[in-house]
Formats: C-alpha cells, sequence, structure tokens
C-alpha cells in the first residue's frame, strides 16, 4: 500500500481512507478493469453489421485486447486472487456471457445461427476464449513464441462453428 500510495502521489494514510485494505483497492481496480473490458467489446459490437459479426467482433475484440496487454489479461481470467477479487471476476464473466447470449439470440432471430440453447453456447464461446488465451498469457509462456493472428482467427473460427454460423 506504501509503494502504491507513494507512486499516486498520495500519502498511505490518505490511501487508507479511501481503501482499508490491500483486497478492497483491488476488487475497485479490478472492477474498474473489468467495466473498460465490457465497454470496449459494447464498441467492438456497435462497430459491426450483423448479429453474427458483431459477436465475432466482440470474441476478437477481447482476444486481441488480451493479447496486446497480457499481464492485465491474465489477471483478469487466470491469476489465483483473494476471494473477493474472484467475486468481481465471477461477475464480470456472467456479465461478459449475458452479453456474448443477447448477440447470440440476435444472430438466430436473424437466421444467422441455428436454434439453439443460448446459455450454454455463451458460456462455451466465453470459456474457449479464456482457454485459448491462458497458455499465450501465462507468465511462464515466451512472448513471441505464439502467432497472435492466427489464434485470434482460430478461436473466431472455433466460435463460429461452436455456435452454428457460417
Amino acid at each position: 500500500m506504501a509503494a502504491i500510495a507513494e507512486r499516486a502521489g498520495v500519502a498511505a494514510g490518505t490511501l487508507y481512507r479511501h481503501f482499508p485494505s490491500k483486497a478492497e483497492l483491488f476488487v475497485e481496480v479490478f472492477r474498474d478493469v473489468c467495466e473498460r473490458e465490457i465497454a470496449a467489446a459494447t464498441r467492438a459490437a456497435a462497430a459491426a453489421d450483423s448479429a453474427a459479426d458483431k459477436l465475432d467482433a466482440v470474441l476478437a475484440n477481447f482476444a486481441r485486447r488480451a493479447l496486446a496487454n497480457p499481464v492485465q489479461a491474465w489477471a483478469l481470467i487466470a491469476e489465483p486472487v483473494d476471494p473477493a477479487i474472484e467475486q468481481v471476476r465471477i461477475d464480470y464473466r456472467r456479465t461478459y456471457t449475458r452479453d456474448v447470449e443477447r448477440l447470440l439470440r440476435a444472430a438466430i432471430r436473424q437466421g444467422d445461427a441455428p436454434p439453439q440453447q443460448t446459455a450454454i453456447t455463451a458460456a462455451a464461446l466465453v470459456g474457449a476464449g479464456n482457454e485459448v488465451l491462458a497458455g499465450p498469457l501465462s507468465p511462464l509462456a515466451r512472448r513471441g513464441a505464439h502467432d497472435d493472428e492466427a489464434a485470434i482467427a482460430t478461436l473466431r473460427l472455433l466460435c463460429r462453428r461452436a455456435a452454428g454460423i457460417a
């Protein structure tokens, strides 16, 4: 906390007034980062035309942003964390999955995807994205040892096939 306060240019006591513990500070930081990621996904969806393209854009955007910032993405996806932070991670994943499910339902309505249990498919798509990225994002991974664009293209294809989108 002292190092964080110093870097922020405030006294440690000031930091403790707003965040009584390191865990509470980290929860707030984690929540803020998650909100930015949801906003980025929303912008990616808005830039696409059809519901299927919106779904594709959201998943590709998530992967691209994660691979561009591996330390942050690892923390959001897989790093062992305090239970309070894990709850924020679970909430974020639920929100992201609901957004993917909403896009998937729209793709079904537009005839771009076959009828399916959208909650299950959405959870599988989000899980696939997390799993595909976990290896390259790991602190143990050798940077540059993988082709980011190939991974994103494969993830996009996998997700389209899993959702039944041509």
